[in-house]
This record gives structure tokens, C-alpha cells and sequence, in this order.
């Protein structure tokens, strides 16, 4: 598939000069830096070196202050609270957190997650119900709620109090509840508006300890569940979140909870853990809980504080992770081969599937399977309790949820935002709703739309990757959206004739460039084999990459994974 290369640095605030001199960097390094919106000798200090004493006061956020003194009221009156939240890792990982927080305070405390075929999406009115017979009289809703104006006043008329704690932007009208948490408000002058559904728990707990004047240190104890949250959520990792993310980190590789150790296997494994291994390999282990069975699961093991009872319990999820895989792959190939069989699918703008047997919840994770076949927004729909339902992804910069809201005559609900929508319809309009949406593509996608973009921070020589290049450069991390993990653009690079195709056409190098021929640097990229012919000709090739760092017996070593390729100019 031709992808379209953006180096980025084009686009960058010119080099400060004076900053660079400052930090001793070079040209790429500060360039990178540029992309980042890093401009000072502090704003550098603050991003290289975070500390604990950057997370702004939670007391900030609007409704803070009447948050605490409705649980303040409840803790003393005895009252019975319930901690509510969605079925994804955001949600049971900000569930995990308030409720093991204030269950040292409380024993009049559970917690409850929707079910997500029964319940769906967001506050129920089986748990507004639940809470009635059971007599509790305020619910803390986490990472949901910000849009459910009529459940909220359906509580209400049960005198069920609520505190909402959302991250997700708010309608014209905002719930009646007794406390709404959510920086997004347009009068919320909280200072950072992209924390997480457990970033915005982790200030609740946070606020209530400064105001009770307990030890804060107890809250960043939380900070791994807030981190796992970040990573799977893909909010952006600046600001606040990053400051969250570097101890929440921190803490995992130093001392993780029964529940993280167990899911990772950390006692057999001593590679480092990074964003990248809690975004594929622990955020799709808990969000198994909910797609396949229960999202209550989930919160079971992370509130766990033994070792023993957590094995046990992972092991469950890791079985249910498992399945989810393998009708992950399952739906995934029958989905390739119905487009494959549609003489119209290169035709199209858009790629919307439909079978009533697929499992609803892996749906999501296959429309992104698809968006790598063909580059388009998609849509996979499936039939669950006699309605379709579907989940949305689109490309890049294209934005399917506004696609979707044309459609809206035809759907019976629909959520989500530009990039990931739901929706909900009846089946005798599934084929109206096809036509429709590409239609609606058809008319507004553009053709540039439609080419992937390999995004380069910038171009460097092999000879500037040095010892004090590469150590500068894992100070960038943690890495995430709008600090991607840096990547770089080096022109006219040849083999030195070691070059072979391994493993499952996999592409083995060792690159160097002419102008600096004993500068060598071993290179792969995967599903590259192709390309072999070309560097066995002594072709030059420009080639995009990332540095990663390896350890062998004791040594580290540097290897440039290639992102893509292509004969020099």
C-alpha cells in the first residue's frame, strides 16, 4: 500500500537556538524537542525531569469541593456508597482505584460494573435500580455520565445522589447530579483537560486526602492503575499525564501490585515495562474481562492485594484473553474474505461489514484489523438481543463520527468521537444505513485522505546516533499519543552485505552510509523481505525507522527498526 512520508520537523517552531546550547543537543534531538512544544530551559527541565510536585491541585477542577463534602457526609453517616464505571481498562482501572481508596474508610462500599450486553454503554437504570433495593443512596460514577442527563434525573426522583467523574466532552446541558468532575466543562478552569476516566478518580482521592490532611503519598500507591488507564485510553502523554505516567511506571517496574505482576508474569520476565507493554499486553488482558464476560472481573483482580488469589485469578482472564483472540482472528479473516469476494469493495470510500453471528465484542478490535487491509472507515456490524450493533474506526484525519450523525434517521443510538464511534440500529435498516454512510464518505473523504501517512520527526545522519544521542533520547519516554516514540528519516543507506530475509519475511540488515562507511548499525523490518533484491544490487534506500535499545549478555546494543522503505531519489 503507497504510504505518504511527513517529516514533521518541516512544520516545527524554528530551532531555539539558544535552548539548544543550553542543553548541549543536537539539531535532531532539538528538533524533536520543537515538535513538543518545548521552548524553555524550564518547560525542558519539567519534561526531561518530572516531578510529583508538577500534578496541579485537585481542588481546581469544578465541583471538587462539593464532591468531597458529599462523601465526607456519606463516610460519617454511614451511608452505603457505590462506585460505578464502564467495563473497558479505563473504567475498571478508575473503579479500582476509588473503591479500594475509600473501602479503608468505609465498609459500606461495592462496586458495580454494567454489563455489557445486558446494560450497554454508561449508567444504567439496572444499576439506578440495583442501588435502590439495596439501599444505597450515592453512587461515584467513573468514566461515564457526562451525557446521562435522564438517568441522572431518574436517581434523583429515587433520591440517589451521584458524583460524576468524566473525561469525555460534555452535551449543551450538564447533569443534574450533585458534583460533576469533568475539566472539559467549558467553566472548569482545571489546568490540563486530558487526564483519563482513572486520571480524574486518581484527583478525587487526591483532593480528599489534602483535604483530610492524610498522607498523599497513599494515593500515588494508584498511580500503576492510572498509568495502565493512560496507555490503553491513548490520551495524550503530556502535561499532567505524563507526570502520571513517568511514576506510574516507575512504580510498576519497582514494585507492581499482585494484579499487574500476575497478568504480566512479572517474575519470569525482567524486560523493562513501558507504554507500550501495558497498551498490548496488559490493557487487552482486562478489557477481555468485559468483552467476553464480565467487566467485574477485571476490577476483582485489580483490587486484589494477594499474590496467590491474583495468579488465580489471572490465569481466568488470561483464558478469556485467549478466546477473545481467537474470535478476534476468527471474524477478522471471514470479514477479508467477504471484502475480497465483493467485486466493489476497491471501489468504495468507506468498508462497512455485517454478520449476525459475529461476537459484538471484539467488533472494534476488527474494524481496526480492516483500516490495515484496506485504509477507510469502517464500520463492523453484528446482531446481539434483536438490534445491530457495530463499533467505528476511522483513518487518520477523517471524521467517521460526523459521518455517522448524517446517518442518524436511520440508527436508534449512536456515541463516540472522531476517531471511534458505536452504534446501535434495526436490521431492516442495515442495508439503507450502508448506502448512506458511503454516500455521505464518498461526497466528504479526499483522496489524500485515503493514503496513510508515515509521520518523521526528523531527518539524521547515522553518525549523530551516538551513546549521548540515544541516552538523551530515552528521556523522551514515556511515549504516547502526542509524544510518539520519535521516528527518523536517513537517506541513501546501504547494506554491507549481510542482508538476508528471516522468519516470516522478515528483513535482517546492516546499514551504513557512505560518507561514514565504518558507522554501522543492524536494522529490521518486518514483512519487508521484498526489498531484499534491492540492497543485494547495492541500491541506495531511504529508510524510516525507530531506535530501539537491546540488552545481550550484559552488553546493550542498538538496532533500527524500519517502519517503511524506498529507493533513494
Amino acid at each position: 500500500m503507497e504510504k505518504i512520508w511527513k517529516i514533521l520537523s518541516d512544520k516545527a517552531t524554528s530551532t531555539n537556538k539558544k535552548l539548544q546550547e543550553e542543553l548541549t543537543l543536537s539539531t535532531p534531538l532539538s528538533n524533536i524537542l520543537s515538535l513538543r512544544g518545548i521552548n524553555s530551559f524550564e518547560n525542558a527541565k519539567n519534561f526531561f525531569r518530572p516531578e510529583v510536585t508538577q500534578l496541579h491541585d485537585p481542588f481546581l477542577m469544578k465541583g471538587m469541593t462539593t464532591a468531597i463534602e458529599r462523601i465526607e457526609k456519606a463516610l460519617s453517616a454511614n451511608e452505603k456508597i457505590l462506585v460505578f464505571g464502564d467495563y473497558d481498562v479505563d473504567g475498571t482501572t478508575a473503579v479500582s482505584i476509588v473503591y479500594s481508596y475509600f473501602k479503608e474508610f468505609t465498609d459500606e462500599i461495592e462496586y458495580y460494573i454494567p454489563d455489557r450486553y445486558k446494560e450497554g454503554y454508561g449508567i444504567s437504570t439496572a444499576a439506578i435500580d440495583y442501588s435502590e433495593a439495596n439501599n444505597f443512596t450515592l453512587i461515584i460514577a467513573l468514566d461515564c455520565g457526562i451525557k446521562a442527563n435522564e438517568k441522572i434525573d431518574y436517581a434523583n426522583s429515587k433520591n440517589i445522589d451521584f458524583i460524576i467523574c468524566d473525561h469525555h466532552l460534555p452535551g449543551d446541558v450538564i447533569p443534574n447530579a450533585i458534583a460533576v468532575l469533568d475539566p472539559k466543562q467549558r467553566d472548569c478552569d482545571y489546568p490540563y483537560k486530558e487526564l483519563s476516566g482513572a486520571g480524574i478518580g486518581f484527583k478525587l482521592i487526591q483532593a480528599y486526602a489534602k483535604k483530610n490532611k492524610l498522607d498523599e503519598k497513599e494515593c500515588l500507591a494508584y498511580l500503576d492503575l492510572v498509568v495502565t488507564s493512560i496507555a490503553a485510553d491513548l490520551v495524550p502523554i503530556t502535561g499532567e499525564n505524563r507526570v502520571l505516567a513517568f511514576f506510574g511506571l516507575q512504580q510498576i517496574n519497582l514494585n507492581p501490585r499482585p494484579a499487574i505482576k500476575a497478568l504480566l508474569n512479572m517474575p519470569l520476565t525482567k524486560t523493562e515495562v513501558t507504554i507500550s507493554t501495558l497498551v498490548f499486553g496488559l490493557g487487552p488482558r482486562i478489557n477481555a474481562a468485559g468483552r467476553i464476560e464480565h467487566g467485574a472481573k477485571a476490577v476483582e483482580l485489580l483490587v486484589s492485594d494477594n499474590d496467590e488469589e491474583a495468579v488465580e485469578l489471572a490465569i481466568a482472564i488470561n483464558e478469556t484473553n485467549a478466546q477473545r483472540k481467537d474470535l478476534d482472528l476468527g471474524t477478522t479473516t471471514e470479514a477479508l474474505n467477504m471484502l475480497e469476494l465483493d467485486a466493489n469493495t476497491l471501489n468504495k470510500k468507506s468498508t462497512v461489514v455485517f454478520s449476525n453471528h459475529w461476537h459484538k465484542g471484539v467488533v472494534g478490535i476488527v474494524a481496526s484489523r480492516l483500516i490495515e487491509k484496506y485504509y477507510k472507515p469502517t464500520i463492523v456490524l453484528t446482531e446481539s438481543d434483536n438490534k445491530v450493533t457495530g463499533s467505528a474506526r476511522s483513518v487518520k484525519e477523517f471524521d467517521v463520527y460526523s459521518a455517522i450523525e448524517k446517518c442518524s434517521d436511520l440508527l436508534d443510538q449512536f456515541g463516540g468521537h472522531k476517531f471511534a464511534a458505536g452504534l446501535t440500529l434495526k436490521r431492516e435498516n442495515v442495508d439503507a444505513f450502508i448506502t448512506k454512510f458511503e454516500k455521505i464518505v464518498a461526497e466528504s473523504i479526499t483522496d489524500d485522505q485515503l493514503i496513510p501517512k508515515v509521520e518523521i520527526d526528523t531527518e539524521l545522519e547515522l553518525h549523530e546516533v551516538t551513546d549521548k544521542f540515544v541516552r538523551i533520547l530515552k528521556q523522551f519516554a514515556p511515549h504516547g499519543p502526542l509524544n510518539m516514540t520519535p521516528t527518523f528519516l536517513c537517506k541513501a543507506v546501504f547494506d554491507t552485505g549481510w542482508g538476508r530475509v528471516v522468519g516470516n519475511n522478515h528483513l535482517k540488515l546492516e546499514l551504513f552510509q557512505k560518507s561514514n562507511p565504518n558507522v554501522r548499525f543492524a536494522a529490521m523490518a518486518f514483512d519487508k523481505g521484498d526489498y531484499i533484491n534491492f540492497f543485494q544490487k547495492k541500491t541506495p534506500m531511504d529508510v524510516v525507522f525507530k531506535i530501539q535499545e537491546t540488552e545481550f549478555n550484559g552488553a546493550s546494543n542498538i538496532q533500527l527498526i524500519i517502519e517503511d522503505l524506498k529507493i533513494s531519489a
